[in-house]
């Protein structure tokens, strides 16, 4: 090996089919790792709960259950829920959030444990399996290459050894003594040339046997292929499963809220000038924009209507608004107040009255009333 390494001995190559399976091989090795890793960090974000959990699996133990951050999320809300109070508009909606965010735990920790099982699971049989029996094989196989390298190269010394000792004995030479030394290292020689190449035959019959078992298991690489597709469609629907299930819980949540129409934003978002950004609204889906028709949101053609008039509308407040700024109107739901329109004024805020307060307010936040 060294000899080769630094030039001095020949190599023996392996046939170009063996050489593209194990170049197949390897690179199935490093992608599948890397896909596996990957894969964990998705499920797992937490480093330190990946360290505790190949522990735990390295010591042939169950790792101890964990609240996941979707059902600790939840738990603060209920618990913030119950502290303000259920009757309460706020209260009563973190309580609604809260028990949402558990079901997106709970449909998490589902995930987490399909994916393992469906997917994660034959990638590991494979690097720590059916890979290492391959790597082993393949060890044997470079041994014996080295091994017939090395019977070529002692069968090559000897032919070369016999044919300078042949051509110094047919030279003349004189007396008896040395003619027979001559025979006598002559003989030496062609048995050592006969042991050569009989070693020489056995390493070459174990090696060819060596390849061959490497062959059949390294052809064995597209049927692993063919099994981690499979696995690989597991994962998908599993993923699938987990979003559309998050998709509907989010759903029922927005119906439970009073369906918030779809260009609604957080007043923790919202600036001193349009309180909704336009492009909230692409996304929303086409369901959730019909979960919000015939519950009283106001109208495009009647907020038109009052802008191009010069009078006034009851409005009812919708959600409880704080105002950003003075020259805005805090409101709470459920309250009417009156609003009309001020020439120059943004398209998505009106005017409003209560008393003697007035400030604007946004449109997405009222609901006129006839």
């Amino acid at each position: 090996f060294t000899e080769e390494k630094l030039g001095q001995a020949e190599k023996t190559e392996l046939d170009a089919h063996l050489e593209n399976l194990l170049s197949k091989a390897e690179c199935t090795k490093i992608w599948t790792e890397k896909i596996m890793k990957q894969t964990e960090v998705l499920l797992q974000p937490n480093p330190n709960a990946r360290i505790e959990e190949f522990v735990y699996e390295k010591l042939d133990r169950k790792a101890p259950s964990r609240i996941n951050n979707p059902e600790l999320l939840g738990q603060y809300m209920i618990d913030a829920g119950t502290e303000f109070g259920p009757g309460t508009a706020y209260g009563n909606a973190l309580i609604k959030c809260g028990e949402t965010q558990k079901r997106i735990g709970t449909a998490d920790r589902e995930l987490i444990q399909t994916s393992a099982l469906n997917f994660l699971t034959p990638l590991r049989n494979f690097i720590e399996g059916d890979y290492k029996t391959i790597a082993k094989e393949r060890k044997l196989l470079q041994n014996k290459r080295l091994d017939l390298d090395a019977a070529k190269t002692r069968l090559k010394k000897a032919k070369a050894a016999e044919t300078r000792s042949s051509q110094l004995n047919s030279a003349r030479l004189e007396g008896d003594n040395i003619m027979v030394n001559f025979s006598y290292m002559l003989n030496f020689l062609h048995v050592k040339w006969l042991k050569s190449e009989q070693e020489l035959r056995i390493t070459q019959s174990e090696f060819d046997r060596q390849a061959e078992i490497t062959r059949l298991l390294l052809e064995g690489i597209s049927s692993t292929h063919a099994h981690h597709l499979r696995c690989l469609n597991d994962f998908v629907e599993a993923q699938m499963t987990y979003y559309a299930q998050c998709y509907q819980y989010m759903l029922d949540l927005q119906k439970q809220l009073g369906s918030f129409p779809s260009n609604y934003l957080s007043n923790n978002n919202q600036t001193s000038g349009t309180p909704v950004p336009s492009t909230l609204s692409n996304a929303v889906g086409s369901s959730a924009m019909a979960s919000t028709s015939g519950l009283g949101i106001t109208a495009p053609s009647s907020v038109t209507e009052l802008k191009e008039s010069s009078g006034s509308r009851k409005a009812r407040v919708l959600y409880d608004y704080d105002a950003a700024n003075s020259t805005e109107l805090s409101l709470l739901a459920d309250e009417v107040i009156t609003v009309f329109s001020v020439v120059g004024m943004d398209s998505d805020w009106l005017m409003g009255e209560r008393g003697n307060q007035k400030g604007k307010v946004p449109i997405t936040y009222l609901e006129l009333l006839n």
